[in-house]
């Protein structure tokens, strides 16, 4: 047999193939083991590039409390040992990372049980950067939101609306964290009257911030944490590149992590646009 032949042969096997698990996948099958969901709508309109949302995390990343809360340790080294392997400690809420509902709240769902259907979200970007330049103490409120709408339309079904206030440009450094002489924090967040607006008016799945906590800095009862989380819904905190992406039609894929009883933990995340 020619060596065409045999390599058109070839070809027409492994389209053959192609289509059978094509076919296979729009049937549901891996759906029959139990452990996949079927795709949100988010992912049906195509996407043509993908952005990082995620800080790098290491030892001296900002921490709400001011102190260090990811502690790396090299166990084996590849010219002692033949490979590398390092085990780290990590405080829950840690660089870009996810609040679950337990966070604050007695019984809400830990992160391991977080909806896997929730975690690839119509991403909503609401920019308050040129408000929060004159005031580290800006916060997102129900006339932002609405004025998102009138731009962009109603807000999707487990959409993530993320505040967009440029203090991801600041990590690196004091103002990150903004303390004061007297310890007080200062950078923006979402006003509890926001959060209760989306609750009420919207289906949005989860809220973020480029910031240390959902709510704003100078916060001393977390009204945003106790509105948004005992509501089932999850929040994401120190977002990255929320500039390098539109305002709408990106979709946000959120890699929480999965350790039983977690109230949160830190999370890679990137948005298909």
């Amino acid at each position: 047999m020619c060596d065409v032949c045999v390599m058109n042969r070839i070809k027409d096997r492994m389209l053959s193939r192609r289509g059978f698990f094509r076919a296979a996948a729009g049937a549901g099958v891996a759906a029959a083991a139990g452990v996949t969901a079927s795709a949100p709508a988010a992912l049906a309109q195509g996407h043509g590039g993908v952005t990082d949302m995620t800080h790098e995390l290491h030892e001296g990343f900002a921490t709400y409390f001011g102190e260090q809360q990811f502690f790396p340790e090299q166990k084996f080294t590849f010219a002692e040992h033949g490979f590398n392997l390092s085990e780290f400690r990590v405080n829950e809420h840690t660089g870009t990372h996810i609040d679950a509902p337990l966070h604050f709240s007695a019984d809400g769902a830990a992160v391991n049980e977080i909806a896997v259907g929730s975690l690839v979200a119509p991403l909503c970007v609401i920019d308050i950067a040129a408000r929060a330049a004159g005031d580290a103490d800006a916060q997102v409120t129900p006339d932002d939101i609405r004025a998102w709408i009138a731009a962009h339309g109603e807000i999707p079904d487990n959409a993530c609306v993320a505040m967009h206030s440029g203090w991801a440009a600041h990590v690196d450094g004091p103002k990150f964290r903004g303390a004061d002489a007297e310890g007080k924090q200062h950078y923006p967040g979402f006003h509890v009257e926001a959060a209760q607006m989306l609750l009420e008016e919207t289906r949005a799945g989860s809220i973020g911030v480029d910031t240390l906590s959902l709510d704003h800095g100078p916060s001393a009862d977390f009204a945003t944490h106790y509105a948004w989380l005992p509501a089932g819904r999850f929040g994401i905190e120190c977002l990255a590149n929320l500039d390098k992406v539109p305002a709408a039609g990106a979709t946000l894929v959120i890699g929480a992590p999965k350790h039983r009883g977690g109230t949160g933990g830190p999370a890679r995340i990137f948005a298909l646009v």
